[in-house]
């Protein structure tokens, strides 16, 4: 699940925040005082966004970045000077905080977590049929169209994106196609 952590040494900090992002269709899991409220929370979840002051009670905003698990990403809103000062690497906004700001960097923060979270899933192993039938296009489109094999992978590939299917559906229609000509 991926969420969105507030964390500010202020509660009512935290509380204006997550207000915000509410009324904008954002669903807040955890508004935390502490680093280790923020670890409580993260514990929950396999992904998401912590947006965070520059000190928590009890860790500062880089430490806490550095302790975050794969997948976690990190906002910081701070003074203009504080942002100067730190060397991040992360995402930050400096006060006085605009919404319009707020919004639109955290829609784009949770998309990019969404969007890498779907390209890192583990590939599924095709079986050896399905092995067979692309190695079989593969090959007709070899002898018919003197592509070397590589070229005639990269053809599979690319009309397999652009019609919007599988490596296994493309090459099973090729092999239809060409076996009714």
């Amino acid at each position: 699940m991926t969420g969105i952590i507030l964390a500010f040494p202020n509660a009512e900090d935290g509380r204006r925040i997550q207000n915000i992002l509410i009324r904008h269709g954002f669903e807040v899991s955890a508004v935390c005082t502490n680093a280790s409220q923020v670890f409580d929370a993260v514990s929950q979840m396999d992904a998401g966004l912590v947006i965070s002051g520059c000190r928590l009670k009890d860790m500062h905003c880089t430490q806490l970045r550095e302790c975050l698990p794969k997948g976690f990403e990190m906002l910081l809103i701070a003074s203009a000077a504080a942002v100067s000062q730190l060397n991040l690497g992360f995402m930050a906004l400096t006060l006085p905080l605009k919404v319009y700001d707020l919004v639109n960097t955290v829609q784009m923060m949770t998309s990019q977590i969404v969007r890498s979270r779907k390209t890192k899933r583990p590939r599924r192993v095709r079986s050896e049929q399905e092995r067979r039938i692309i190695g079989d296009a593969k090959q007709l489109l070899m002898e018919r169209n003197h592509l070397s094999e590589e070229e005639a992978y990269r053809y599979l590939q690319k009309q397999s994106m652009d019609m919007g299917r599988s490596m296994l559906e493309t090459a099973q229609m090729i092999l239809a196609l060409m076996d009714n000509e």
